[in-house]
């Protein structure tokens, strides 16, 4: 056994499913938190592996939260980062690892990752980010795969051409799941860019709605999909009593359905953003 996590007893699990929830370094709209956050409030599931903390984890970073009652400490509560269990809405064993991506030790995380991943004989592993890019409100959310094989992620789809960039912890286990012959995806949402900073419901749904074909899972996103509706009449409101964010959103509409680069001079949606979060600040307080 690694020493870097305590796996305890638990139920048997037939062929499951690995879904990397760590956070990303990377959530544009809180697409992939979102996501999370649905599955696991749909899926009961019981902790099945603990890592240790103290290996991985910067406190300085990520300090653990004291609770105080009347003067008195009544105990801290320690970022962790955990391996959960449970089964979907047809009965699939469905892993879930949760937690803050590791400050350090990477390489000995990912070994330990995999080892466990292997001793439990998960058939896939799925990742789930989602990131700003120029696209409108107004059409369905586009994905783009990354994966361990070719045809896995042209399941979702990809990005053609070659680029480098930071990478986050989920793209590092998947390298060393590739090299353990263990097929995995990572599943990425475009969210606008001028929605980047607000809670994106639409693209959490596409992603939980990606993640259940690609892994064969039965998951409801429904509310996701009810949250989407109503967040996305909010924006039309807004952008309808505004000529300059009417022209950015009906140039990146015609770019995005020629599937072209947007053209140079587009207008900012820094103000759009803007105003969209003091819309919904303003109705939260009402």
């Amino acid at each position: 056994m690694s020493s870097l996590y305590e796996l305890y007893s638990h139920s048997p699990l037939e062929s499951p499913v690995l879904l990397l929830a760590t956070e990303s370094w990377t959530d544009a709209g809180l697409g992939a938190q979102a996501a999370i956050a649905q599955i696991l409030e749909t899926i009961p599931t019981e902790v099945l592996a603990t890592f240790k903390s103290d290996d991985l984890i910067d406190f300085r970073s990520r300090r653990p939260i004291v609770r105080i009652a009347d003067g008195v400490v009544d105990g801290l509560s320690w970022p962790e980062i955990q391996l959960r269990a449970g089964r979907d809405g047809a009965g699939k064993s469905l892993l879930v690892l949760v937690g803050p991506e590791p400050d350090m030790a990477w390489h000995a995380f990912v070994r330990a990752v995999v080892d466990l991943a292997t001793k439990l004989e998960v058939r896939l592993v799925a990742g789930l980010g989602a990131y700003a890019a120029p696209v409108p409100h107004t059409r369905p959310v586009r994905l783009m795969a990354i994966a361990t094989r070719a045809e896995l992620a042209a399941q979702v789809g990809v990005v053609p051409g070659t680029a480098e960039m930071p990478a986050g912890i989920q793209t590092a286990l998947q390298e060393g799941f590739a090299a353990a012959s263990v097929p995995a995806i990572g599943v990425w949402a475009r969210v606008p860019h001028y929605l980047a900073a607000t809670p994106y419901p639409a693209a959490a749904a596409a992603l939980v709605d990606a993640l259940a074909s690609v892994a064969g899972l039965k998951l409801d996103a429904q509310p996701l999909h009810a949250a989407a509706a109503s967040i996305v009449g909010q924006i039309d409101e807004i952008v309808a009593n505004n000529e300059e964010y009417r022209v950015l959103v009906s140039r990146l509409e015609a770019a995005f359905d020629d599937e072209l680069t947007p053209p140079s001079g587009l207008p900012s949606g820094d103000e759009l953003a803007a105003e969209l979060e003091r819309f919904l600040r303003g109705e939260e307080d009402q």
